[in-house]
């Protein structure tokens, strides 16, 4: 009876058959059963406080995803070991040192750099200097030469060899190898025999390289 007036409350048109009456018995005596069961095994799991679903459960926040865990409380911050810390400092002590390292050192290649390109520069400036002096000095020495050439040339060749036979031998090779061969040759036929062996030898191995040069055996007088 207490099955039939449960189900007409649910919908009064529902007319219950006698199937219906009994598969509903028995899921009620089943459901009773497991209740029995369960406190017989868990002293006091019907009685639970009020508060204990409410202080294990925590309402998700509003906007988290449905269905989602959220742990009661979080922590504000999680503490670093001192030795981490310190180790961080240190490392950042060290970063700043090599940079300091690094900082000089580019300083001294700027200043090294610096000398480097004035020292360049002044060396340039010496080197076109000393190109010009000497251009300068080859060009009073060919003049000197062309000078003594036309005075030899102009002399008597008997005069000329006269005076070759005195003066250095360097001087007679040079003057007697620039001069034109028809005004060398009377002067050459005029000088000592040894002079004009010397000369003549002189003449011919100055054309060679420094290492081929045959000068020995050379008499002057």
């Amino acid at each position: 009876m207490m099955l039939r007036s449960f189900l007409s409350r649910l919908d009064p048109r529902f007319k219950p058959r006698p199937s219906h009456l009994l598969i509903g018995g028995l899921a009620l005596v089943g459901g009773l059963k497991a209740v029995d069961v369960i406190g017989e095994l868990v002293p006091g799991a019907d009685h639970v406080p009020a508060g204990a679903a409410q202080a294990q459960t925590v309402p998700p926040k509003p906007g988290a995803p449905s269905g989602v865990p959220v742990p009661a409380s979080l922590p504000d911050s999680c503490p670093v070991p001192e030795e981490l810390l310190s180790a961080i400092r240190t490392e950042r002590e060290l970063l700043a040192d090599q940079k300091d390292a690094l900082s000089q050192r580019r300083a001294e290649i700027d200043l090294a750099e610096e000398k480097l390109r004035i020292e360049t520069a002044r060396l340039t400036e010496l080197k076109t200097a000393l190109e010009a002096l000497m251009n300068k000095v080859e060009t009073a020495e060919g003049e000197d030469v062309n000078r003594l050439v036309k005075l030899y040339t102009n002399m008597k060749p008997a005069d000329a060899a006269q005076i070759m036979n005195e003066i250095d031998i360097s001087v007679a090779v040079t003057v007697l190898g620039q001069m034109p061969e028809r005004d060398a040759g009377p002067i050459m036929a005029r000088l000592s025999m040894a002079r004009a062996r010397a000369v003549s030898k002189i003449i011919l191995e100055r054309s060679k390289l420094p290492g081929d040069q045959d000068l020995n055996g050379i008499v002057l007088q």
